[in-house]
């Protein structure tokens, strides 16, 4: 098979996995809404993060110990189609919980893994430009992923939709056997045992030595994540339904909107990265989380711009807002974890951010929503912005940069 077909099989595989877990979750957020309450939609949304939180690890060691990564893909692919059938059987609030949680649980064995084989397809010369092709995938899967749930919410039923996420795992899953698998395979076997202790230690890595965490202010930049991520991703899970029923605009309308933000991080993430190079990581990071916090604000105030073009324009700006405070967080993040790291830690040390993603993912949803419901979906984004601005002054405080950008300008400019 020719390296482009590679490429154009593992970009399927990814295109379609992603899209089909945020049509789920779109769908699934407006419809128990609807049904519930804003609660309720938050907690669909902390079952998802829950599920990614607690098997990521879990994937990833098997991968890593077993060395069968296109296997484990196949088994995650299966598993995400089967936990989607419920909801065609059941369509209730706690069949939408349930299912949605099993469902990021197998969700969270697909980035990892296939990240990995894309890595290896790229080679020592060719791996910026493979993870690249991988996360051009991905965010184009989330675009597209957010304005078919508009228009499939506008004119089909919700067990249609349900049926359309399985279509999607299932066509994932297939573009996969055409992967093939250039890691290394372990001689041995590895025992039950042996995979449930490297899933503890990177679920909580070195017990006994934790005096690299604190390296330039590394361990702020890791509370300062879960903070942020508390106040986006608990904005997040209930924004497709506030968006409907209450800034009031159409389906179709509001996964336009959404898909503004991964969208815009394709342009982003490029950009920033040279950005990275020049100016250093942590300003990078402050205004990452200073732009999530912004976003949070502009979220509370959608309803204050008049119905019409003004308000459309004022929230394409907002989830651009978002897109490019969030590729600033990460591109800095991930350069500045990648300079303190000792070079035997640092996959360990990335392990911990998706953690500390995870734990906001879990906590945020659920306490944005209980807010809303209690009080106003405005109210609730506004007590969130606090929580991002939070963020932003632990990083601003706590971080040492760890770029020396004089020297690499004296460098670059020869």
């Amino acid at each position: 098979m020719t390296s482009r077909r590679q490429w154009a099989a593992l970009s399927l595989a990814t295109f379609t996995r992603f899209a089909g877990a945020i049509l789920m979750g779109t769908a699934l957020a407006v419809v128990v809404e609807s049904r519930t309450s804003a609660f309720a939609a938050g907690v669909v949304g902390t079952a998802y993060y829950a599920g990614l939180m607690f098997l990521s690890p879990f994937w990833g060691a098997l991968a890593d110990i077993t060395g069968r990564r296109r296997l484990v893909l196949l088994v995650t692919g299966i598993g995400g189609v089967l936990a989607a059938l419920p909801l065609v059987v059941a369509d209730t609030v706690p069949v939408a919980v349930g299912s949605r949680g099993l469902y990021a649980a197998f969700l969270a064995g697909f980035a990892p893994v296939a990240l990995a084989i894309a890595s290896h397809h790229g080679g020592t010369t060719g791996r910026g430009r493979s993870i690249g092709i991988f996360n051009s995938a991905r965010s184009g899967g989330f675009a597209v992923g957010y304005v078919v749930a508009g228009g499939l919410l506008e004119y089909v039923t919700p067990v249609d939709i349900y049926w359309a996420v399985a279509g999607l795992t299932f066509l994932s899953t297939v573009a996969v056997v055409a992967v093939a698998d250039p890691t290394p395979t372990p001689d041995s076997e590895p025992t039950v045992r042996e995979v449930l202790a490297e899933t503890r230690r990177r679920l909580f890595p070195a017990p006994d030595d934790r005096g690299h965490l604190t390296t330039n202010g590394l361990l702020w930049l890791y509370v300062a994540v879960a903070l942020r991520n508390v106040a986006v991703l608990g904005i997040m899970a209930i924004m497709a339904p506030f968006l409907v029923s209450v800034v009031g605009v159409t389906q179709l309308l509001m996964g336009v909107l959404l898909a503004f933000n991964h969208g815009s991080q394709v342009v982003f993430m490029y950009a920033l990265g040279v950005v990275a190079d020049r100016v250093g990581r942590k300003p990078l990071v402050v205004v990452g989380m200073v732009g999530s916090a912004i976003f949070a604000v502009m979220a509370a105030g959608l309803t204050v711009a008049p119905p019409g073009p003004l308000r459309l324009g004022f929230g394409v700006a907002t989830f651009v807002v978002l897109g490019g405070s969030f590729s600033a967080m990460t591109i800095g993040g991930l350069a500045f974890i990648s300079d303190v790291a000792p070079a035997d830690r640092e996959s360990e040390l990335m392990g911990i951010r998706e953690t500390a993603k995870g734990v906001g993912g879990v906590v945020g949803p659920a306490a944005v929503g209980g807010l809303a419901t209690l009080t106003s979906y405005e109210l609730a984004f506004a007590a969130a912005s606090l929580v991002g601005f939070l963020a932003a002054g632990l990083v601003a405080w706590g971080l040492v940069e760890t770029y020396d950008t004089e020297r690499m300008r004296v460098v670059i400019e020869g």
